[in-house]
């Protein structure tokens, strides 16, 4: 049987969700996406324009892909709900990710006010995937206002760091049914098929990909990191011991 991921009634096959916002030009970003074949492709409400006679972002993404506007720029709850109205009525659809940063400094998200977003826009038939710091309490209530997924940060944005919020992320995946996916920090692949094998349902990434000096193979190897990372949380991971444990019998073979 296929692996499937559903969210807001859609079956996804890729688990590796790609940001848009940091790649050099709307060509290279299109040839990433053409060798990624993500199923979801986040944009900023700024770079989307319909009614533009130049370059417009939605003219480089396969028309295959989800497009997800997310909220960037929005500094509240209010904001956050303007700009997801604009998207939806520039012909974005209903998928959208919250973002409500506050924090210039580190950009992290402010929960409350995305909690307050969430519940407003569910209401509205928007399919809402907030991206948060990671914790338990808030995820809960995202999960009660209607979340599709939650999007908890593995470190600050474009930072490259990882996933220095492991334990929290993995307490949210043990506790939370619906779809947990790491937004932020990533920078290796290799971190990429951590979350993945601890049971995290994707993956997104930008930064990593779009800097990197090739990001067509970059994004290869982000792609395959997921594959990876899933089939082995599929399969079970094996235990941790303290002590060895001997993969051939120690005793018993020089006996006659």
């Amino acid at each position: 049987m296929e692996d499937l991921l559903s969210i807001g009634g859609r079956l996804i096959n890729n688990r590796l969700f790609i940001g848009t916002g940091k790649f050099s030009s709307y060509p290279l970003m299109k040839d990433v996406l053409g060798c990624a074949q993500p199923d979801v492709v986040t944009v900023a409400l700024r770079r989307v324009d319909t009614g533009s006679k130049q370059d417009n972002i939605l003219d480089y993404i396969p028309k295959t892909c989800i497009v997800m506007p997310n909220t960037s720029g929005a500094r509240n709850a209010d904001e956050a709900v303007r700009i997801a109205r604009l998207a939806k009525a520039s012909g974005a659809g209903n998928w959208i990710k919250i973002e409500v940063i506050q924090d210039n400094k580190y950009l992290l998200p402010d929960n409350i006010e995305t909690l307050k977003a969430t519940e407003i826009l569910v209401k509205e038939g928007f399919v809402v995937l907030p991206y948060m710091s990671p914790d338990l309490s808030i995820a809960k209530r995202l999960v009660d206002a209607g979340a599709a997924a939650i999007m908890p940060l593995g470190s600050p944005i474009g930072s490259n760091r990882g996933i220095k919020t492991k334990e929290l992320v993995d307490i949210i995946v043990r506790e939370i049914k619906i779809p947990v996916i790491v937004d932020a920090g990533l920078g290796r692949p290799s971190e990429a098929c951590e979350c993945m094998e601890m049971g995290c349902a994707a993956v997104l990434v930008n930064t990593a990909i779009a800097i990197a000096n090739d990001p067509v193979n970059m994004a290869k190897a982000f792609k395959d990191a997921v594959i990876a990372g899933r089939c082995a949380y599929l399969a079970g991971l094996s235990s941790t011991r303290i002590c060895a444990a001997a993969s051939s019998p120690l005793t018993g073979f020089l006996r006659r």
